[in-house]
């Protein structure tokens, strides 16, 4: 289940960074949003599956281990960032950094909230 989970958050992950031909020349940004909007995701799968106990520990899998973990990734985040240091790119390098932190954060909150708020 984690395999074919990590296989679909693989592809879902590829087809952010190719679904616009200008995104490929602005990396950073593709990995800004996929990782807000897998926190966003893990946020409410963590109230469905873990809080609400919605699936079995092989679905659960799948979604948090599988798909997110593939499809989200902190590596891509890191080198992204020292990339930016290694140019020079100071201001933008710790926005990119203290940004992605602080919306990963309100958008695992965010998802949390809504999904309580519907099941």
């Amino acid at each position: 289940m984690v395999a074919l989970g990590g296989a679909l958050g693989a592809m879902a992950r590829y087809w952010m960074y190719n679904a616009h031909p200008d995104w490929q020349q602005k990396a950073a940004l593709v990995t800004f949003m996929v990782n807000a909007i897998g926190s966003c995701l893990i946020g409410a799968a963590f109230v469905v599956l873990i809080e609400k106990g919605g699936l079995s520990p092989q679905w659960r899998n799948l979604v948090t281990v599988g798909f997110l973990g593939a499809f989200t990734t902190y590596s891509t985040y890191s080198l992204d960032a020292l990339r930016m240091l290694e140019q020079g790119q100071f201001a933008y390098a710790a926005l990119y950094l203290f940004g992605t932190l602080l919306v990963c954060l309100l958008a695992v909150w965010l998802g949390m909230s809504l999904t309580r708020l519907i099941v």
